[in-house]
């Protein structure tokens, strides 16, 4: 059975490039006869707020997408996320880095555009990293990536066919910090597996950073889904729609008089254009 998700964070309101996946994942599952989950992902208490988590279910009912079972709320799941920082660590696969990001703010930037760690903690004893632990120095847990890549994992692109990883690239990526005590990369990656996830259908600016999760997914002996990375809308300008465009969002259109059949027409017929 094909089980698809839509997965926002409420740090802001619907607009019409998350109603595009939305809409993906639901015409998915609906016309497959399978499921459609709703996940928020909250980890990131500092920018996300209730009340767009209550707005993001309120829109997507007025668009007439419909969900199965229970919404799930990733801040209430850091202990189920815990255990899977705990496998890895038990394969020697994470070590404790004190750099700050203003350190490594100068490093080369990866295939998503973040900084790619130079390693400068992955040599500490382990005499130096309980030292300064135990001295109360803040640390994020990374993973190591020379000891965690497995050359030569791929997926299944719908459309593209089997694409091939190279996590490498990204460098020793930080799975847990202080302020969240697990990353978005671990998160989604376990809960696609927890909630089993056959397809991911989402916009084509996290087609890199899949390479990351089908590696966790390796690791951890969790199942690899099926993914569909759809082209992002964009506005006039040729720019990428954010949060931040307020005309583009779902409750703006609503309040122009929008029907939710007109909505949806420009969020399925532009996800290959602009709106």
């Amino acid at each position: 059975m094909i089980v698809t998700r839509f997965a926002p964070s409420p740090t802001g309101y619907l607009h019409l490039g998350n109603a595009a996946s939305a809409l993906q994942g639901w015409q998915a599952a609906r016309e497959a006869g399978g499921r459609f989950l709703l996940r928020i992902e909250d980890i990131d208490t500092t920018r996300c707020r209730p009340e767009y988590a209550a707005a993001i279910q309120e829109d997507l009912a007025w668009l007439g997408l419909d969900w199965d079972g229970d919404v799930r709320v990733q801040s209430l799941c850091f202990a189920a996320y815990r255990v899977a920082l705990d496998r890895l660590d038990a394969l020697g696969l994470l070590y404790p880095c004190f750099c700050t990001r203003r350190d490594i703010a100068s490093a080369p930037h990866g295939p998503d555009d973040a900084a790619v760690y130079p390693g400068t903690c992955r040599g500490l004893s382990a005499g130096e990293r309980q030292e300064r632990i135990a001295a109360g120095e803040s640390y994020s847990l990374r993973l190591d990536m020379r000891a965690a890549d497995r050359p030569g994992l791929g997926f299944h692109e719908r459309g593209r066919g089997r694409i091939v990883c190279h996590p490498a690239r990204f460098g020793d990526i930080v799975l847990a910090r202080k302020d969240i005590p697990a990353s978005y990369h671990l998160c989604v990656t376990h809960d696609d597996a927890w909630q089993g996830v056959t397809l991911v259908t989402r916009g084509e600016d996290l087609l890199a950073v899949t390479d990351i999760q089908v590696l966790l997914q390796n690791l951890l002996g969790w199942p690899t889904p099926d993914y569909a990375h759809h082209r992002l809308l964009t506005n006039a300008d040729g720019a990428r729609l954010a949060k931040r465009d307020r005309s583009f969002t779902l409750r703006a259109m609503r309040e122009m008089g929008l029907t939710p059949d007109e909505v949806r027409a420009r969020a399925g017929g532009g996800s290959n254009g602009r709106a």
